[in-house]
């Protein structure tokens, strides 16, 4: 993975800083595992606008990816990694011995020709997903599950990666990308290794009409609005509007919105750093 910082032809390259895209090895995804995905453009079923910010962008295939990787000992090959524009990371087509094929969310570092494998007894390296149980401690993995059989559900993005710190009777102890310390049940699963695509948050758009491409729409700043629009609008000039808050009037800096009696607390050893 690496970056290139393009020559100023344009104004809308002077400040460009993309992907080389050099660990790309195909560029059409296997027809049998991809679907159309349909854009609502932020409006319901009556047309009316519901979520703002939302329209237009690049017509998209999505790309069905193996959360639960459920086909244990059974090793499979990587034959290619691909872009994937549903998610930041890159995706990997593997094809296990009984020849099916399936896309898993690509760990950095990660070859074409490498052979992994998911279930009991499979070694620490990096691709192949244990249960936690099973994991030596202060590895680092990602594609976690909160619930035994779920698929995964965090440390999923670009470069992101928690780590597994101890255990405790039935739960392990797994530091998060956030900072948050917390117990998930040893027979959850976890794929060793970090995710793919690590300098994703080093890249730059360059220009407005790229986030357009994205499907996104220019948002308008609350300070800007009219006071019968948003709680920071409104005042003679350019007024700063007070302290930050949301259109519904949260404060966006140092509220808490966690619910007290949240189920998933009790989990929670450390909270994240603020």
């Amino acid at each position: 993975m690496a970056l290139k910082k393009l020559k100023p032809t344009t104004p809308g390259q002077r400040f460009k800083v993309a992907s080389t895209f050099e660990e790309i090895t195909a560029s059409k995804p296997e027809k049998s595992l991809v679907f159309g995905v349909k854009k609502s453009g932020g409006r319901n079923n009556q047309g009316k606008m519901t979520m703002r910010y939302i329209g237009g962008g690049h017509k998209k295939l999505y790309r069905l990816i193996d959360f639960r990787r459920e086909k244990d000992n059974i090793p499979a090959v990587v034959k290619t990694i691909e872009y994937d524009p549903n998610r930041t990371a890159r995706i990997a087509l593997v094809s296990y011995a009984d020849g099916e094929k399936r896309y898993i969310v690509c760990p950095h570092g990660l070859k074409v020709g490498q052979t992994i494998m998911s279930g009991i007894g499979v070694a620490p390296e990096i691709g192949n997903t244990l249960f936690l149980s099973e994991i030596p401690f202060g590895t680092i993995i990602h594609n976690i599950e909160l619930y035994p059989g779920q698929g995964a559900k965090m440390a999923r993005s670009a470069g992101s990666y928690a780590q597994l710190m101890s255990r405790d009777g039935k739960y392990a102890i797994v530091k998060m990308p956030s900072g948050e310390t917390r117990m998930i049940l040893q027979a959850c699963k976890a794929t060793v290794g970090m995710v793919s695509n690590i300098e994703h948050n080093l890249e730059v758009s360059g220009k407005a009409g790229r986030s357009r491409w994205l499907g996104r729409r220019p948002r308008t700043r609350g300070v800007v609005m009219n006071p019968v629009d948003h709680p920071m609008g409104g005042g003679e000039g350019r007024a700063t509007g007070g302290q930050p808050r949301s259109r519904k009037g949260i404060p966006s800096r140092g509220y808490k919105t966690r619910m007290p009696k949240k189920h998933s607390s009790k989990y929670i050893v450390e909270r994240r750093k603020k």
